[in-house]
């Protein structure tokens, strides 16, 4: 017996497809950028250098290297323009000219050593430990004790993401208290609540080997006569006597037990029942998730084996501590500030 078979035609989801090629080609549009603050082309063109062989001349690549690389670009709305008309910046590009605020420290850490960290995702997920140290043989931070440049850069890193600093006072007030910033880095942040605030006075705690860069920022913003500078290692001990307690984006490194030992320090070192610890941090959500929490959460997976945790996960470790939270508000970059006070009775 003979059966006709008619075979169903495939039917394609063609925006599925194009969905799946946008998203598996997103490493290549990152190197585009990298390659594209690597040679220092917005600052290139930014000086009047808008064609291609002029910004050949400028970087010494190859002319036709740099007219593809280009259209690119223009395509991703890095720049304007054309080779015919002349290349123009944006308000993308004008974020990666060199200077205090700009991205581009980022987009060289992250096309340079968190892009090999990355290659080695599939072992950091199927084994939840760092690709880092399978890409460079050791951790993170240990790399960046040994490699002063990469360790600036990741500095400068972190302080230019650091968008929403300027209105953490608006979620907080400040006024005439002592601000023990912990893990405060180069003193950015306690500089910006410094300055908002001209009555508070503060403390930056951090190790020992941050304390260069963290005086000399703070000598030339708010003044040391306002700052006092602590090395030291926050889950041994914290300075006493703070009335808020700051924690920004220190957190998500260390495993559950060490903050909790650390939230029980900070506990012990308040001044009074009325002082408060201030958790500035991403948090992830396992019901309807937003891509940037839950991105950052996976990266620090890559490059430290760290992770951010949920809000609920926060509170219980907080309440092992004797705290709790009192308020809670949004700031911009997804990030949340968090009020907590000690738990009733205030101290043990």
């Amino acid at each position: 017996m003979t059966v006709d078979v008619q075979a169903t035609p495939n039917v394609v989801d063609v925006q599925a497809t194009r969905n799946v090629v946008d998203l598996i080609t997103g490493g290549w549009r990152a190197q585009a950028l990298y390659t594209a603050v690597k040679l220092e082309l917005p600052d290139h063109i930014a000086a009047g250098r808008d064609s291609g062989a002029e910004l050949a001349n400028a970087t010494g690549a190859n002319e036709q290297g740099i007219h593809r690389l280009m259209r690119l670009l223009v395509a991703m709305g890095v720049f304007e323009g054309s080779e015919s008309t002349g290349y123009r910046g944006t308000p993308v590009s004008a974020a990666l000219l060199d200077g205090p605020q700009s991205l581009r420290d980022m987009c060289l850490l992250y096309g340079e050593e968190f892009y090999s960290a990355w290659s080695h995702a599939h072992h950091a997920i199927s084994t939840e430990s760092s690709g880092f140290e399978v890409a460079y043989g050791q951790s993170l931070y240990e790399y960046l004790g040994q490699d002063a440049a990469t360790a600036r850069r990741f500095q400068l890193t972190m302080n230019a993401a650091s968008m929403f600093f300027h209105q953490v006072p608006e979620v907080f007030d400040f006024a005439g208290k002592t601000v023990v910033d912990v893990g405060g880095g180069g003193g950015h942040l306690l500089a910006t609540i410094l300055g908002a605030v001209p009555d508070a006075r503060g403390v930056l705690f951090d190790r020992e080997h941050m304390m260069p860069k963290a005086r000399e920022h703070l000598a030339a913003t708010v003044g040391l006569d306002r700052a006092e500078l602590v090395g030291g290692d926050m889950f041994e001990n914290v300075p006493a006597g703070g009335d808020v307690y700051v924690l920004c984006r220190v957190l998500a490194g260390h495993d559950d037990e060490a903050v909790v030992g650390l939230f029980e320090s900070i506990r012990r070192a308040m001044a009074d029942s009325s002082s408060r610890v201030l958790i500035l941090d991403r948090f992830v959500e396992d019901e309807d998730p937003t891509v940037l929490p839950a991105l950052w959460d996976l990266h620090l997976l890559v490059t430290t084996g760290g992770e951010h945790r949920t809000l609920d996960r926060i509170t219980r470790l907080l309440n092992r501590a004797g705290l709790e939270i009192d308020r809670a508000a949004e700031l911009p970059s997804e990030t949340t500030a968090l009020i907590v006070a000690p738990r009733t009775p205030a101290h043990s």
